[in-house]
């Protein structure tokens, strides 16, 4: 027999230390190299009778990218698990510990970064943990060298400790001679790769599973972890006090109001006003408008440069004078949040209230992002749990959430409209976002997931990251957004020139005039909308409505159908069915509120 036949594999989330414990086992016997088939690193060592392998840093043994492909396969394979976990971030951590000892591997866990759980006023009962574990559990400081000899002591200790509640019946009807148990959780878990490998095809209960998980680890963590305020620094106070309801609620508050500030006042407003206005409207255009004078401004090409909606006037007018400061002022808001730890604060303290939606608070990630662009939060409801989640929250961004661009076009008309319409504005917003998303979570099939977050420390954001974040993502944003819009400048030149626009217009007249009680012209605002959203709001500038007509609008064009843009997205993310009924819902529900307002102010 091989001298060095049974592996000891480390596992553990990124940044937890578990390169200092791979260090001191195997010494100077390191080698580096590729996994098979993968461009991930792989180191591997000597530890008195074990091969010691180091897998990449990982928050959950799956095949949802190359790293975790990586680290499960490499799970599978070993004997001995030595789980490193990081004490700050407990919560997080533990989850991937319980996922190990589901899939009946034998582990020993280090509770590393012991010294910075108690500067920050963190105390774990290691000795209950191990109970609650069923394993053998040690704190440890890697970089100090404090209990790393008690886990190479220990190590041949390691055992199968105490599985999640209702995991052993469900593997129970997979496991055989040809399927172990913890490929067995696996194919439970959705893993393709496995389920397929070993031929077995089964109903997933990955949601189910990671509730029941999830439950487990939160209900031991509330035994085993409790914080001392005293001796912990200002940022490690406040992320606390932002997680408690009673303080944390008035924080949420004054953030919110703060980004209302910066968004919907000073760069919706101030800043817009003299880019789009002074700059781009007093001094671009009329010089555009000169150089191409010599072409008639009524003809077909005259319409398509320099008409309403010309390509060399109102996409530049746009694009640089209105969406380019809302798009930096809002990554700029969203990467110092980042940053600073504050968002993932808002996700938890957000997390009770989503879940009355079907959400965790998790979704507030694309929820705020939609106030930036409804098309890449599309994008980001991808790390929502489950299907229905991404469901929900698509239908909810579609329908209720203003881009940044169409905000910046509404604050500027509801302000001069005074206080009460603002409120009102809000208020019913809120109201849809809540009823729609309760009976959504009513009617759709199957449960959410818990909210499983990690919790950065409280910090001061780097000036010249914030910036670098925020101009990448201005960037690759603005070179995403400025051929859509062209193309949709360009349809609606067509339209008008050839008297389309108008004959749609008397098309839907009945429904603009009858039903919303809205003058027969407002029907290209939303035709204009399915273009842009804000090209709709912004239609509503020029025309002469009542406050009460234009509260109307405002709300309708709200809740009117996202963008061509969004839409194609919506169609990407989601089935074609699934996409379908939303884009129709939001149509739906669009004009039916409206038609149901506008019987109580006009």
């Amino acid at each position: 027999m091989n001298q060095y036949s049974k592996h000891l594999v480390l596992v553990g989330n990124p940044n937890v230390g578990k390169s200092v414990f791979f260090n001191s086992l195997t010494g100077k016997y390191v080698d580096v190299s590729n996994f098979p088939g993968t461009t991930v690193d792989i180191s591997t060592g000597r530890f008195e009778d074990y091969i010691v392998e180091d897998t990449p840093g990982i928050y959950g043994v799956s095949s949802f990218n190359d790293e975790e492909r990586v680290a499960r396969d490499v799970i599978l394979n070993g004997d001995i698990v030595l789980n490193v976990i990081d004490a700050v971030h407990m919560q997080r951590d533990i989850f991937l510990t319980q996922q190990l000892i589901d899939m009946g591997k034998k582990v020993i866990v280090a509770v590393n970064l012991i010294d910075e759980a108690k500067k920050n006023g963190i105390n774990i009962d290691i000795k209950k943990l191990s109970q609650f574990l069923g394993v053998e559990v040690f704190a440890t400081s890697a970089l100090k060298g404090i209990g790393i000899d008690d886990v190479k002591k220990n190590i041949k200790n390691a055992r199968v400790g105490n599985k999640t509640e209702g995991i052993q019946e469900m593997l129970s009807e997979i496991v055989s001679p040809e399927v172990s148990e913890a490929e067995a959780l696996l194919i439970l878990e959705e893993d393709q790769v496995i389920s397929e490998r070993k031929g077995v095809k089964t109903e997933g209960k990955r949601d189910e599973i990671y509730r029941k998980r999830r439950e487990r680890v939160d209900r031991i963590i509330n035994e085993v972890v409790s914080d001392s305020i005293e001796g912990s620094s200002f940022g490690t106070k406040l992320g606390r006090l932002m997680l408690k309801p009673i303080t944390g609620l008035p924080i949420l508050i004054v953030i919110l109001a703060v980004m209302f500030w910066f968004i919907g006042v000073l760069i919706a407003q101030i800043v817009v006003d003299f880019t789009e206005g002074t700059v781009m409207e007093g001094i671009y255009k009329p010089f555009i408008e000169n150089i191409f004078n010599f072409i008639p401004k009524d003809s077909f090409i005259g319409s398509l440069l320099i008409g309403d909606f010309g390509l060399l006037t109102m996409t530049p007018i746009y694009i640089l004078g209105l969406l380019l400061p809302l798009t930096i002022g809002f990554y700029l808001l969203m990467s110092l949040m980042e940053d600073s730890g504050l968002l993932p604060r808002i996700a938890v303290l957000s997390d009770k209230t989503l879940s009355k939606v079907g959400l965790n608070g998790r979704a507030i990630i694309p929820l705020i992002l939609g106030f930036g662009c409804v098309t890449m939060a599309t994008m980001t409801t991808r790390l929502l749990g489950s299907k229905r989640e991404r469901i929900i929250a698509t239908f909810l961004l579609g329908l209720t959430i203003p881009c940044s661009a169409q905000f910046g076009v509404i604050i500027g008309l509801l302000t001069p409209m005074g206080f009460k319409y603002i409120i009102s504005y809000t208020v019913i917003l809120i109201l849809i976002f809540g009823i729609s998303g309760v009976l959504m979570n009513k009617l759709l099939p199957g449960e959410s997931t818990s909210l499983f977050i990690d919790l950065p420390p409280i910090r001061l954001p780097q000036a010249i990251n914030v910036l670098k974040k925020t101009m990448a993502k201005t960037k690759s944003f603005i070179i995403e957004a400025t051929p859509i819009f062209a193309l949709g400048a360009v349809l609606i030149t067509v339209l008008q020139y050839t008297g389309a626009l108008t004959a749609i217009e008397h098309g839907i007249a009945p429904v603009t005039v009858q039903w919303l009680k809205l003058p027969e012209q407002t029907s290209v605002v939303f035709i204009m909308g399915i273009i842009r959203r804000d090209f709709g709001a912004a239609g509503l500038s020029h025309m002469v409505l009542t406050n009460g007509q234009m509260f109307v609008a405002l709300i309708t064009i709200t809740l009117f159908v996202p963008c061509v843009a969004s839409i194609i997205m919506i169609f990407k993310e989601r089935s074609k069915l699934e996409a379908s009924a939303i884009w129709l819902g939001s149509f739906v529900i669009a004009f039916l509120i409206g038609g149901l307002l506008a019987r109580f102010v006009i």
